[in-house]
């Protein structure tokens, strides 16, 4: 058997991304907003049915971008300790402070019911993620926000093509962030999205991410936070496949389903449509973990510990704030290799061995 990764990068049929590369030779333009650049975001707020849509270099910088955009520049942050590092740094780079708050065990998104009692006269906004894809508790959050007036940013990472309510998940909160890395769902090789309702916000956005200037007009401090021609190029080449790739995994997440038993998986919130763009499984602890990792790794075999550590016991932070939750199921989950052309024989091969490590 070849080596099975917990993902593997989608590539389109290479003849369709060099097509687009035609376009950017005959163009002669690689950056500062291109055609092809356009004409990715506008396809892609079509898909999503939203207003507006900013394609930027990275989800990184989506997230500071969003910050600062909100006029958010200092203050405490509410945040989820189970989540990628990025959506902790993105914070303390923006000198915000993150405080977290522990997650709800069975969705693992951030828990609504203790939000309040980690709000402060400092709290300037709550920074949720829709882990492995599924929603937050959105009514909850955003009803909390409405009340102490404050910003909502969704960390939707996971979470394209995913939506709530019929509605694409990304629809949600004044700003939400997405990832199009090389490892996402539809990816343009680094990338990252910025969808908000509010047009002023909109605008901001768009200005900052592009040095704060128009032409000779400083008007705001910026950044350089601009996507490529050939970064929007792969995204164009790979939106086409977007509803057939999550189709093929949604096929595959269920012939996991049928192998495994009674294993632990995250279960839906409410209206999800989920876009399966992950299987994580919970052990009953950490030994049961390592031995599955290691049965695994012996068959060229690596599934991937996401997330881990719970980001709340990061330590350049200062200060630790317990979070038993969050710091118990990070040692205990751990992601399945899922992606459109895995076969069927390394999925019923995957669940042999963890059947076989459980019993």
């Amino acid at each position: 058997m070849t080596r099975i990764n917990v993902t593997k990068t989608f590539l389109p049929p290479i003849e369709e991304y060099e097509a687009y590369l035609e376009k950017i030779w005959s163009d002669g333009q690689l950056t500062n907003q291109g055609p092809l650049l356009q004409e990715f975001e506008n396809k892609t707020k079509a898909y999503l049915g939203t207003e507006n849509f900013h394609f930027v270099s990275n989800g990184t910088i989506a997230l500071q971008l969003a910050l600062r955009a909100l006029n958010i520049t200092d203050g405490e942050i509410i945040t989820t300790p189970f989540s990628y590092v990025a959506t902790a740094s993105s914070i303390i780079w923006e000198r915000c402070t993150p405080v977290f708050v522990d997650i709800d065990s069975d969705t693992l998104c951030i828990d609504p019911a203790i939000i309040e009692q980690a709000i402060t006269p400092h709290t300037r906004a709550i920074m949720p993620v829709h882990v492995f894809g599924i929603a937050c508790d959105i009514e909850a959050i955003e009803n909390i926000a409405k009340k102490h007036n404050l910003r909502t940013i969704y960390d939707g990472a996971h979470a394209f093509g995913a939506k709530y309510k019929q509605k694409a998940l990304l629809s949600y909160g004044d700003i939400s962030t997405c990832s199009f890395h090389a490892t996402k769902l539809i990816h343009t090789i680094e990338g990252g999205g910025i969808i908000t309702k509010d047009e002023g916000v909109s605008d901001k956005v768009e200005l900052i991410k592009r040095f704060g200037h128009n032409y000779d007009d400083h008007v705001t401090l910026g950044i350089n936070a601009k996507a490529t021609e050939f970064q929007a190029a792969m995204g164009l080449a790979n939106l086409k496949y977007l509803d057939e790739n999550i189709a093929k995994r949604r096929q595959i997440s269920e012939l996991y389903d049928s192998l495994l038993g009674s294993i632990v998986r995250q279960p839906n919130y409410g209206e999800t449509e989920r876009n399966y763009a992950y299987y994580p499984v919970i052990f009953e602890n950490e030994s049961q973990l390592n031995l599955v990792t290691e049965s695994l790794n012996k068959r060229d075999i690596y599934p991937r510990r996401y997330f881990f550590p719970s980001l709340n016991t990061l330590p350049y932070l200062e200060g630790y704030v317990e979070c038993p939750v969050s710091e118990d199921i990070a040692t205990r989950i751990l992601c399945l290799p899922l992606y459109p052309d895995i076969g069927d024989d390394v999925v019923r091969e995957v669940s042999r061995v963890i059947e076989g490590c459980l019993a």
